[in-house]
């Protein structure tokens, strides 16, 4: 990986997660600000049109095609969660063979349940199924926008999970437990993160103490109640 050990250790949110489960999905963070703040990371583009990977200062689009498209620095996004990859520790691994063993594995990689983390896992898959949440107009509840989603299977495919570990205290600003989305190493597939089977990987975690959060200054953010425990609803739509 390629590290600027100069940036500050931080996760960047653009904008708290319970602004989108309540369907605010127009935002005016440009992808250009987002990476102002991280060259690794996840998120989603305005009206919710598809899954954001963010790998080596790349910003990525897999749209509900199930295709990956190029973004400019001028696209907005409504959520992203990116920070400065420098991972603190690295292990190969070779074959974690059921997806709670994926689980149970990353739990024992990370030693408290009380920090962020960012998790980069490279290397070869015998299984990945993702889903793509696709384009929804503004207002709609997520758990309603990703009530139909297309999902995806790969099978021996090589390739990046990239994503974060959130503290369960903090599930009003960021997706609690773990968010991870894929992306093919040819750069033509991904999506969100249902579950895996590894084949040979290496994981890369860094352990990160800060949170810095954006609020949006927009007459939809300014405006709407966001006081309401979404928690049940960013279950249903993550998983």
């Amino acid at each position: 990986f390629l590290v600027d050990t100069s940036k500050e250790n931080v996760v960047y949110l653009s904008a708290p997660i319970n602004a989108l489960v309540e369907g605010l999905y127009v935002e005016n963070t440009t992808m250009a600000e987002i990476k102002r703040h991280g060259d690794f990371g996840l998120g989603t583009f305005n009206f919710l049109d598809g899954e954001m990977v963010l790998l080596d200062g790349h910003v990525y689009q897999i749209r509900s095609d199930g295709k990956v498209y190029h973004v400019e620095d001028n696209e907005k996004s409504p959520f992203a969660c990116v920070t400065f990859f420098n991972p603190d520790t690295i292990d190969n691994l070779e074959n974690s063979n059921n997806f709670k063993g994926f689980h149970d594995l990353l739990n024992n990689l990370i030693p408290s349940e009380n920090m962020l983390y960012a998790i980069r896992i490279d290397g070869t898959f015998s299984h990945v199924k993702t889903r793509v949440v696709p384009r929804s107009e503004n207002y709609r509840p997520l758990v309603e926008a990703t009530k139909n989603q297309p999902v995806f299977d790969f099978h021996d495919v090589r390739g990046c999970l990239a994503g974060f570990y959130t503290p369960r205290f903090m599930g009003s600003l960021n997706t609690p437990g773990y968010h991870l989305h894929f992306l093919s190493e040819d750069r033509q597939h991904g999506g969100h993160f249902i579950e895996c089977v590894l084949g040979k990987v290496r994981i890369g975690i860094q352990h990160i103490p800060k949170l810095d959060v954006g609020l949006p200054i927009t007459l939809d953010y300014l405006t709407t109640d966001l006081t309401r425990d979404v928690g049940s609803d960013l279950h249903k739509a993550e998983h």
